[in-house]
This record gives C-alpha cells, structure tokens and sequence, in this order.
C-alpha cells in the first residue's frame, strides 16, 4: 500500500474549503487509505475530476498529487477485482509522470512493478515485458538509485513470469539459473528465484515427467526454495507459492495425499498472511479444486468452485453453479475456474451446461483479447481461446451424432471461425473506421517495435540504449492509443449466420473445405449445396505423420524426383485423409487451411493410384478442380471489389546483376510482363523500397520478383529491395489497395507458423496493408519456372480470365508445355504458387469489335424497320386516298 501522510485530516469541511489543490489531493488519498472502499473509491475518482476542471494552470506539485493518486486508486481497484480499471489508472499515472518530467517520487515500485505484474496477469505480455525493461533501464542507468539490486532483482524475476506466462520457458530458465548464478542474493531472493525456475522447469517439460531424473530435478529446485524461505521473515506468501507448486508436481503424477500435504500447507500459510489478494486465495481453491476433480471427487471439487466464484464475483448465487455473464471481467482465475466447471459438467455427461460453461471462459477470452493492442499477445490469447474451442468442437460433434440437428455443426463452424485469423480479421475491421491520429499512432507503433527487432538481431553488437529509447517511446505512444481506443472498444467481426456464406458459394459455384487444427484433432468442415459436415481426425493417428512426410517432399528440389512413387503414395493417402470433394458438379474448391496445413499445396495431391513416372500424367487434385485459398470464412464472404478498369501493373524487379543474388530469369519476366501490360516498372538499383512506396497505391497489380526469406525463430520473415531488406512487419502500414500482389520470390508465405492466425510471412504483411487477393510462395522457387510459370499466368489475365483461373490454367499449361524437360514438371516446380483471395474478379476483356458489329447491327435493324414501317404506312395511306377518289 502506498502512504503519503503529508498532510493529516484534523479539520472540518469549511477549513478544507480553503486549501489549496495540491493539499485537497492529498487530504483526499490520506482519507481514503484511511477507510478504502468502493464508495471511497468514487469519491477519490470525483475529487480528480474537480481538479482537472479547474481552468487553473496545473503546477508540477499538484500533478504529482494526482500521480499518488492514481496509484493508490490502482492499488486498491486490483484489490477490489477490477484489473482493467487498475491498470487504466497506473498508465495514467506513469503517462502524467513522463509527460512532465516529474521526480521525487518512487515511480517504479509504486506504479511500474505493480502496471507489469498486472499487464502479465491479463495477458498483454508485450506490454508487460515493454515495462518491466523501461524500469530495469531506470535502474541501471540512475546513479545511486534507492534499492538498485532489489529493483534488478524484481525486473528479472518478473521478466522470468512474463516469458513464463507467455510460453517462452527456455528463455525464462536462463534468466533464473543466470541471476542465480552471477548475483548475491539473500535468501529470500534465492528460494523466489529457485520456486520461479522450478516452475519453468514443471511447465516445460509436460509429459516427460515419468523419467525419473526429471522429476527429481524439479522436486530438488522446488524444496530448496522451501529451506531458503522456511529461514526468513515474512516470507509466507512466497512461502506458500513453493508448497502449491510442490502440490502441482505431485497432483501430474498421480500421488494425491503428498499433493493434498502440501496443498493444505499452502493454505494455512496464505491465510496467515496479511493484506493477501482475493483473487491468490481464489487461486489456491481452484488448484484444491483441480486436484480434487483428478482424485474423481466431482462433488467436492464443485463445491471449492463455488469458493472461487464467491471470492471473485459480488452477488454470487451458489445455486446456480454458473454466474451470469454480466457478472463476469477481464480474470483469469474465472477463465480456469469456469473451464473446469465444464470439465466437471462433462464427467457428467452435461453437454449442454460443458458449453455454457466455455462459452463464459470465452467470453471472458475476448475481453482479455481487447485490453491488448500488441500483435504478439492477441495472437496467444486467440490461442488459449483456441484450446478451449476445440473442446466444444468435440461436444458439438458429439451433440449431433446424438440429436442429428445441423444446428449443432453450424454452432461449431461459428466458434472455430471467431478463431480463425481474428487479429488480421480485427486490424483489417478496425482500421477502416480509425481516426487519422489512430492510424498515425497505430503506425508510430509498429515503426518502434520494427526499430526495437531489427536492433536486437544484430545481437552482441546491438545498442542497447537504442532499445531502451525505442521502448520508452512505444509505451508512451501505446498509452496514447489506449486512451482514444478505449472509446470504441475492438470487436472481432464475424459472421452473422451462414446463409450469406452458402449463398457466396452457390453464386461462385464453389465447394468450401474448412479445417480446424487442434491439440488432439483435426477437424474439417465440408459446405457444399447448402449443406455443411463435419469429420475429424486424431492428431495423435499415424495419419499425421503422413501429412508431414508429404510435406517434406517439398523441401528439396530433388527430394520428388529421387522418390517418385513415396510421392505418389504419400499424396493419394494425404488425398483420403483430408476428406477432399470427390463427384462434385462445381469446379471451384475454396480451402482454409490451419495448422500445418497451411504448408501444404493441395493442388498437388493425388486423387488416383498411378505407377507413372511422367509428372504430366499423373492424377492431381489441380485436374479436378480451381482451387482457392482463404484465411477465413469471413474473408471469402466479404471479399475486396475489384475494379474493371484496365489492368496497370507496378513492377519491382531488382535483378541483383552482378552481384551473389543475381536473378537471371527476372529479366525475362519483366520483359514478358512488360510486352502485355502498361505500368511502371522498377529495375535494378531503382527498386528500392521508399520508390516502392511512393507509388504502390497508384496501380491495380503489384508485382514483386526479387528475394525474401520465411526467417527463424530468432529473426522474422523479410523481403528484399534493391537497397535494403524488410521486415513483414514493415509492409503493415503500406496502405495499398491493389487488385492483386503478386510475390515472385521465394517463401513468401512462409514464416513463425501459429494455428488460427497463419505464417507470419511477408504474404501476411501485405494483407495487413490492404491486400486481399495475393499470389505468394510456399517454398524455395526456381528462377527459370517460376519465369514460365509467371509469363503463363499473366497472358491468362491479359485474356480475361479470373485470378483464380489464370493460376490453375497456368499450372495445367505448364505440365503440357513440352518444351519443359519431365525432371521440371515435378510438383516442386509448380506447385509453389497459391492464390488466396476473391473467386470472380469480374474482368471480362474489352472486345470493341464485338460491342461496334454489335451496334451496328441494332442500327440496321432499325433502319430496316423503320423503313418498312413508313413503306406500310405510305401504301395504306395511297389506297385509302385511292378508294377516296
């Protein structure tokens, strides 16, 4: 708790009257930490709002005042459950604080610790670690700093609970054993130290800990912490950490009365403890809860959730088992409670309630999910979220085998959509009705994380003041954006129902294959004639393997050629895994790939047994079907309109003469390219990324034959330009619009892979800039094919064909093309290219011919006409004129 007694509230209201702002502030904390409750909360709030209205010029005295304010308001809000508020009022803390240069205060333990711990807690990790590091650089950069080595010590330790909480286990496990082995610490830091790497090493290592030495080692690390913290003071908390953790370790290996020993343990020490948070005590009833439901005590475990919600939630009503979803908020422990309520519903074969409860512990997901504006922390949220989907997929299914309404497949196809590409689908949402300061601010960020990357990969030479600078201004510039999206909070974009799909797929003539890739199953949607299915697939099933094995094929040049039958077989038993169209009447075959899947190029597989070695005969899925690719349903149903003027092509060719990246066959591409359509073309040393830029808007195709790289788990995918190389992540604020991106280079789909949301590839980077329909590359592709490949293709735009035609037609004629030697017609070099995007793009060639005969007809038609008409006319007229006489 934070206390300023600066000033004692000894008089009474008149006298208060009469003080100045800076003493009504603190006057106001002073009774407030006197008596803290919710009302007092408001009238803490209240007492801000007078102050800020004042038109009075603020000094920097009275700003610190509201800096004391706001963390103690913070304080208290997490104390009080509400998390978003608190965090909302530290950042306006520390946003006050920097803003005005303000000293004299303990910002870091009063507002930064607390702001990172709790950006941890709501799974904003960018954010978290984005803090934690801003004050570990205060610390080490401030002479004489108050506490410096316990400041480091707290950085690195909640650093470690960062990369922890965010799956990042080896790199928190060389933090601990490293401050462990280079730093003095007390023994109180040592046992936190140990009970936080013992952690790791449990969270690590699920699975493998029947091997003896494995779980050993955690057992050692976990009771040592205990002896170092048994030996000090007020410890119990922490104290209590080591025995739930040593609880955890023997609750996974099935050993319940030693589980139970130490649970009961942690208990007594947590409750002993003073001033302990609701939501550690509700925390510690879940893991009694969870360990409960493993020992088969259903009943029993019910009844410590019920502790749980009653801690967590105000109005709680125990007889309903489940609060009601207004009742709920950005928690956690709710999110664990509430899924193993589900579980305990499951156990009694409760479909229904099962779901009810997950789709609480979902909700609670997307609140968390929009508290967050980092890419990286959306992405495991939308994870999490994930796991739990693919729980209600399986009772889904289970419901309809039971019931057979498709009402229950339509539910599933709902669900696994909302996970399907959500933080593109979000931006993409989002950045339509944005501000220009939101869009400014959205790009400031994305600029310093894109400087804050590229400084860390050159690793032992990187600037480490440069990266801290870079931080410090994204976490000013992140709290900026907060404030003004916080007004219009970000919803995920969905699809309303499924009767808009279903008809955009009978007006395309398409057949949509749908798949969910989950931690124990595959699942696949099959829509078709207004129909919708389901089937799944064991993750664990030997089939999966095969999956990869085919895959593999595409490593290599040489890998299908030297194996020709392992290709064949391994593409026909993938081909019946997957559950392809077979008798369809459409020829359009949309997929939405997840997982690994996206990988996979399934115009490639092999839908009949052939013992040919000639590639141009054998039975690929590219024969039966034009097959396109979508990241989503919501993308395909909502496609980019594209435009019927003339196409314009804006070319990007560095060549690279001369040099080791020399691309021969560029040349040629440019020049057949170049012969069809009109454009700007930029060659050599005058493709560069700022011209790129410059004009990318101006044109309907954008095409990009150089290099680019899928990256590693150190370094992001990046493209390359004449003069420099680019991040993925660089391309998001282009702001292009373009009818297609066509990617000539290699692996420009490829990158850090993350089911739901796709590759994080250069292909990627151009969808977040505005691209819809893209050709890109799924591996290493051959200068001289991709050349033929790409001459192909255009000649078919050129003649009016759709994108998703052109692409297909230019695969078949590569096959046929006889020039080309039977070793170049494997799939390695065809099959690379994959077209995500718009079935119909609605262009239709101009044929002024036909359009003139045709008038001219018209025209002569009714010359001929008319003529007749007054020959009639003429004629009866005569003979009654005639008949007069």
């Amino acid at each position: 708790m934070i206390k300023r007694y600066c000033y004692i509230f000894f008089f009474s209201t008149l006298f208060l009257f009469g003080q100045n702002q800076e003493d009504q502030i603190y006057t106001a904390i002073d009774s407030f930490i006197a008596n803290p409750s919710p009302k007092a909360l408001q009238d803490l709030t209240n007492t801000e709002s007078v102050f800020w209205k004042n038109p009075k010029s603020k000094t920097k005295d009275e700003l610190l005042a509201i800096v004391v304010l706001n963390c103690n308001k913070a304080y208290y809000e997490n104390q009080f459950g509400k998390a978003e508020k608190a965090v909302a009022s530290y950042e306006k803390a520390w946003q006050i604080y920097q803003k005005n240069k303000l000293s004299d205060y303990d910002i870091i333990e009063y507002c930064l610790k607390p702001l990172g711990n709790l950006y941890t807690v709501l799974g904003d990790y960018d954010s978290a670690e984005n803090t934690i590091k801003q004050y570990f650089f205060i610390v080490n950069t401030t002479p004489n700093y108050p506490d410096a080595q316990k400041q480091k010590f707290a950085a690195i330790l909640n650093l470690s609970n960062v990369y922890q909480s965010s799956g990042k286990f080896n790199p928190a496990i060389d933090l601990l054993e490293q401050i462990l082995k280079t730093e003095k610490l007390s023994n109180a830091q040592k046992g936190i130290a140990l009970n936080n790497l013992g952690n790791n090493y449990l969270l690590s290592s699920t699975g493998d800990l029947m091997r003896p030495e494995l779980y050993q080692k955690i057992e050692n690390t976990f009771e040592s912490s205990v002896n170092y913290l048994k030996s000090e003071k007020n410890q119990s908390e922490t104290l209590s950490n080591s025995y739930r953790n040593l609880a955890m370790l023997n609750r996974q290996r099935h050993q319940f009365e030693a589980s139970n020993s130490y649970l009961a343990k942690a208990e007594k020490l947590l409750l002993q403890t003073p001033h302990v948070q609701t939501r550690k005590i509700a925390k510690l009833y879940y893991e009694k809860a969870l360990l409960l439901f493993d020992e088969g005590k259903y009943a029993e475990s019910t009844k410590q959730l019920k502790a749980v919600f009653k801690l967590l939630i105000a109005n709680y009503t125990p007889q309903n088992v489940l609060p009601n979803q207004n009742q709920l908020y950005a928690e956690t422990v709710l999110i664990d409670a509430l899924d193993l309520q589900a579980q305990l519903f499951l156990s009694q074969n409760q479909l229904k309630k099962a779901l009810e409860s997950y789709e609480l512990s979902l909700h609670i997901e997307e609140v968390l999910m929009n508290t967050t504006l980092y890419e990286n922390s959306r992405i495991i949220n939308q994870t999490r979220s994930r796991n739990r989907t693919e729980k209600c997929l399986l009772i889904y299914d289970r419901l309809f085998q039971k019931e057979n309404k498709t009402e229950y497949l339509e539910k599933a196809f709902q669900l696994a959509e909302k996970t399907k590409s959500g933080v593109l689908k979000s931006y993409q949402s989002n950045i339509k009705k944005a501000t220009t300061e939101e869009k400014s601010l959205l790009q400031q960020l994305q600029n310093l994380n894109n400087v804050i990357v590229k400084e860390q990969q050159k690793g032992s030479l990187a600037n480490i003041a440069n990266i801290n600078r870079a931080i410090q201004k994204q976490n000013e510039v992140m709290l900026s954006l907060k404030q003004i999206q916080s007004k219009s909070p970000d919803l995920l974009p969905e699809i309303s129902d499924l009767k808009t799909l279903f008809s955009k797929l009978e007006k395309d003539k398409s057949v949509m294959v749908y798949y969910f890739m989950g931690a124990e199953n595959l699942y696949y949607f099959t829509l078709q004639n207004n129909r919708i299915s389901l089937n799944r697939l064991y993750t664990a099933h030997t089939a999966m393997l095969n999956i990869v094995k085919f895959i593999n094929y595409f490593n290599t040049s040489a890998a299908i050629t030297n194996d020709i039958s392992g290709y064949s077989y391994y593409g026909k038993k993938v081909y019946d895994l997957l559950q392809m169209p077979r008798n369809t009447i459409y020829q359009n075959l949309i997929i939405v790939p997840d997982g690994i899947l996206n990988f996979l190029p399934f115009e490639a597989l092999i839908t009949n047994d052939s013992k040919t070695t000639n590639f141009a005969k054998m039975y690929y899925l590219l024969n039966d079907f034009r097959i396109t690719y979508a990241t989503s349903a919501n993308l395909y149903v909502n496609p980019k309109p594209v435009s019927n003027s003339e196409n314009t092509i804006f070319g990007v060719f560095p060549v690279f003469e001369n040099t080791s990246f020399e691309l021969d066959y560029s040349k040629k591409e440019l020049e057949a390219i170049r012969s069809n359509f009109k454009g700007k073309y930029l060659e050599n040393s005058k493709a560069t990324f700022s011209n790129f830029k410059n004009d990318a808007n101006h044109y309907s195709i954008l095409h990009l034959s150089t290099h680019a790289s899928s990256g590693d788990i150190e370094n992001p995918a990046s493209i390359k330009f004449y003069d420099q190389e680019i991040l993925y992540s660089e391309l998001y604020h282009l702001n292009v619009n373009p009818d297609l991106v066509v990617l000539s280079a290699c692996e420009t789909g490829i990158g850090k892979l993350y089911k739901g949301e796709g590759a994080m590839s250069v292909a990627r980077g151009f969808q977040f800039a505005g691209a819809q329909n893209l050709l890109f590359s799924l591996w290493k592709v051959n200068d001289y094919t991709t050349s033929v490949f790409m001459t192909d293709f255009y000649e078919n735009i050129k003649k009016g064909q759709s994108y998703t035609e052109a692409n297909t037609n230019a695969k078949r004629a590569f096959l046929q093309n006889k020039s080309i030697s039977n070793a170049k017609k494997s799939p390695y070099y065809w099959s690379s290219f994959v077209y995500y995007g718009a079935i119909q793009t609605e262009k239709q060639p101009t044929n002024y011919i036909f359009y003139i005969i045709s008038l001219l007809g018209v025209i002569g038609l009714f010359l001929v006409f008319n003529h007749n008409r007054k020959w009639k006319i003429f004629t009866r007229f005569s003979k009654k004129r005639n008949t007069e006489k």
